[in-house]
């Protein structure tokens, strides 16, 4: 598969926009690992294979266990989720699976009671962002598997 866009090189602007809403995000107070892991699942529902790539191996670097990226695709089904996590993967599939139901009402009051205005305009925030960037990815047709997590203190950049 060969790369169709360069969108750094041809929309330099667009794509530094998109830049700040991450360093915005990964500001903005959110649990870094929460922020991974509803774009691993984002991209997962969206078929990224890039952005998989790409936050899988940012999760692992942040000390993520195996098990539960493994699980993520049945959260559901496993036990590895706190409850926050779940209420923020439900919130994550009804966001990106929009059609499915336009974020319901049920699925709104399930993640309200974990997280307050602000961290659910964060959350909401995140989860467009990387639903942009997984469309971007695969339209450009970006390659798996080059990409390198930042070296972490802890914490993730």
């Amino acid at each position: 598969m060969d790369q169709r866009v360069d969108y750094q090189a041809q929309a330099a602007g667009v794509y530094k926009a998109m830049r700040g809403l991450e360093s915005y995000l990964h500001t903005c107070g959110l649990e870094e690992d929460l922020i991974h892991l509803v774009k691993l699942r984002a991209s997962q529902l969206n078929g990224c294979a890039y952005c998989i790539d790409m936050h899988w191996k940012d999760l692992r670097a942040h000390g993520e266990t195996e098990q539960r990226l493994y699980g993520l695709d049945a959260w559901r089904e496993s036990p590895y989720y706190t409850e926050r996590e779940r209420a923020a993967l439900t919130w994550t599939e009804a966001v990106t699976l929009i059609t499915d139901g336009h974020a319901s009402d049920a699925d709104y009051e399930a993640v309200r009671h974990y997280f307050d205005g602000k961290e659910l305009a964060d959350l909401t925030f995140a989860i467009a962002t990387i639903n942009a960037w997984n469309r971007l990815a695969i339209a450009g047709r970006t390659v798996p598997g080059t990409y390198q997590p930042r070296a972490t203190s802890g914490t993730s950049a």
